[in-house]
Order: structure tokens, then C-alpha cells, then sequence
């Protein structure tokens, strides 16, 4: 593996927090660590396994029920890898990040060993068995190993394609990467993005989630609560910190609407203007020089009221800008990250940063199954 680079084929593999589905895409990959997505999909889960899935982010699973869901899962993104390879042929290698039910990057011990870890279902076996194809998955582990928090890892992708620029990844839950002359590339959870916004949809109005921030639109900011949803400390955590589903939990978010206002629009503009707010905090807090110019990602790139507040929020000289300005899906942008992170293993380049992640040193991040 330690041959000139050449370019490859790769389809990568991903399902974020919000776990709306699998996102598969087909990219070429350069020497240069440039990207090129050929063509992706987002193939969603049946609709029990997905009920599993969120069962595990509840911790209502036994062992045998997680056990089982790591290869039914394993399965969903060999079928999602396989409508790619029955179009396009096979690839050199898939690069699968895998579904993330627990992360915990908190250094705690327990006989003075540490209990920082983290865990993604998706079994390789599985998917390398149904598709031939030699599969690269499991980055966030040797990060973590490496005394790293496991994330966040697009930061590495984002260095490479992006100049002098904030790039801003709000899904289920929002991560920030600062690419700057001033200073080495640093990047962290701002913290909430879609997560809570889609739960009180989903209760409220029996939707999946707020498609383009129409919901939010027809609503009034409640300042009062929003002031007080700030006030959590995770806001104040300086950086490298990570989130997700285990902080901002079911019971979270049951906790905070026991003070919400009554009208659920409100709800719904005053949880997306939080994640807003928080985004914009979060750069005047941990940010210390001027920047120009805001790159969003993700799904809230599509929420026009998000994009509104957020506009509203940050400096008017601010350029706000999405990831289709430089020719990268704001769909596919994680999965192509993902890719590289594979292509780099393939090739024995470290892939982490430990300024984002809080590792004690580069290492190539990674297992291979043939």
C-alpha cells in the first residue's frame, strides 16, 4: 500500500445523526486529495430496522438486539452499495463510515482505565461479503485511542478543498472547521443542528422535519426561552468538544419544551434560531480574528429560515455561502470526506487532525476488511 497514488474509484458510506437514511456515493478520488462525486443516493432504511436504530439512541436495546442490528445494518449499506455498483460497476474499495448509536468522549476511568469510546454499527464483514469489494470503515476508534475525542473528522476533507473560510456542517448536530493564514486548522461541535428542530416536528406536526423552514417561518422567535436555552454549558466548553445524541437526548429536549411557549410554530422558529445563535456565538467565543466568508453544509443549507437567522446573526461583511458555490454537494459533502479518509488509509496517510480532535498526534485512521 505503499505504491505511487493513483486515481480510484471509491463508493463511500455514511448515515448521520439524523439517520434519515443512507447516504451512498460514488466519487473519484486524485493524488492531489481532490474529490469528485459521480453520482449519489440516499437509500433510505426499512422501516423497522430504522425503529431500531432510534430504539439504540434511547438505550432501550438489549445486547442480542444491538448485535443483531450491527450486521442488519451492515446488510441496508451493502444493499444502498450495490444500486451504485449495478450502475457504475465495482470500485476499488468502499469507504463506510457505518451508523453511529454511542459516542462518548468523556475521559472518565473505571479501575483508572479509561472509558472514552465510541461505537458505529454497520458491519463490515457484511458488506465486503455482499459486495466483494474490500472494505475501510471504523475511523473514529484509533483517534479516540490516540486520546482524541473521535471527531470531528471532516475537518481533514475540509482543509483540503477550502481557503480562509469557516465551513459550517449543520445536520443532526452542527460542526464548525476554521481554515485561516492565522492559524493552524482547528474545528469543533457548535453544538445542536437538526436534532431537536426535527423531534418537535416530528411530535407536533408529524412531519419527519421542517422541509425548507416552513414551519419555523410561520412562527415567532420566543426570546425569553431562547435566552434560556443558551445558558446550557456546553456552549462554554472551549474547544476541541463533541456532541450528539447523548447529550442533546429525548429527555433533553422533553426537559426544555416543559418551559416552551405554547404556540408550536414558536417552538420550532426558537429551536432554529438557536442553532443560529449558537453557530454565531460560537465564533465570537472560540474565534479570534476576522473572517470573511461562512461555508454551510448539510441539511440545513435547504432550511431557508435557519439560513435567514443565521444571516441575521453574523456580521453583515460575512459572505454566506454554500458548499454547491465550490461545485461539492451539500448532500454528499460528508460522504465524500468519508471517501477520502478511506483513500487515505489505503495509502498509509494520516487522516486526523489532532487540532480538531484533540489527539495527541496524526495516525492514519481506519480498519480494512478484505
Amino acid at each position: 500500500m505503499g505504491e505511487e497514488k493513483e486515481v480510484k474509484r471509491v463508493i463511500g458510506l455514511m448515515s448521520g445523526t439524523s439517520c434519515d437514511s443512507i447516504d451512498a456515493g460514488l466519487c473519484e478520488v486524485y493524488p492531489d486529495l481532490s474529490v469528485k462525486l459521480v453520482k449519489g443516493i440516499n437509500h433510505p432504511y426499512p422501516e423497522h430496522i430504522s425503529a431500531k436504530i432510534f430504539s439504540a439512541f434511547r438505550d432501550e436495546l438489549s445486547i442480542k438486539d444491538l448485535c443483531q442490528l450491527n450486521f442488519a445494518v451492515g446488510q441496508c449499506f451493502a444493499d444502498a452499495a450495490k444500486i451504485l455498483i449495478e450502475e457504475f460497476g465495482r470500485p476499488d474499495f468502499i469507504s463506510s463510515h457505518g451508523q453511529t448509536v454511542y459516542h462518548y468522549p468523556y475521559d472518565t476511568k473505571l479501575d483508572n482505565i479509561s472509558l472514552k469510546s465510541t461505537l458505529q454499527i454497520g458491519e463490515s464483514s457484511v458488506i465486503a461479503e455482499e459486495t466483494g469489494c474490500m472494505v475501510i470503515s471504523n475511523f473514529r476508534e484509533k483517534d479516540i485511542a490516540c486520546g482524541g475525542q473521535g471527531a470531528p473528522l471532516v475537518c481533514f476533507a475540509d482543509e483540503k478543498w477550502f481557503k480562509n473560510a469557516l465551513v459550517q456542517n449543520i445536520g443532526g448536530i452542527s460542526n464548525v472547521t476554521v481554515i485561516s493564514d492565522e492559524c493552524e486548522t482547528f474545528g469543533f461541535d457548535t453544538g445542536c443542528g437538526n436534532i431537536m428542530i426535527d423531534y418537535c416536528v416530528q411530535k407536533f406536526f408529524g412531519q419527519k422535519f421542517d422541509k425548507d423552514g416552513e414551519i419555523a417561518s410561520r412562527g415567532k422567535i420566543c426570546e425569553s426561552w431562547l435566552d434560556c436555552l443558551l445558558q446550557d454549558e456546553y456552549y462554554y466548553l472551549n474547544p476541541p468538544k463533541t456532541t450528539g445524541r447523548e447529550y442533546f437526548s429525548n429527555q433533553y429536549i422533553e426537559n426544555i419544551l416543559r418551559t416552551a411557549p405554547e404556540d408550536k410554530a414558536d417552538i420550532i422558529a426558537t429551536l432554529t434560531a438557536l442553532t443560529a445563535r449558537t453557530i454565531a456565538q460560537a465564533y465570537e467565543r472560540f474565534i479570534s480574528f476576522r473572517y470573511d466568508t461562512v461555508i454551510i453544509g448539510g441539511g440545513g443549507a435547504y432550511n431557508k429560515t435557519m439560513m435567514k437567522f443565521l444571516r441575521g446573526y453574523l456580521p453583515k461583511y460575512v459572505q454566506l455561502k454554500t458548499h454547491e458555490d465550490y461545485g461539492i454537494s451539500n448532500n454528499f459533502k460528508e460522504v465524500m470526506a468519508f471517501v477520502l479518509l478511506g483513500y487515505c488509509n489505503y495509502y498509509n496517510i494520516p487522516n486526523n487532525l489532532p487540532s480538531c480532535t484533540g489527539a495527541q498526534k496524526r495516525t492514519v485512521l481506519g480498519k480494512v476488511t478484505y
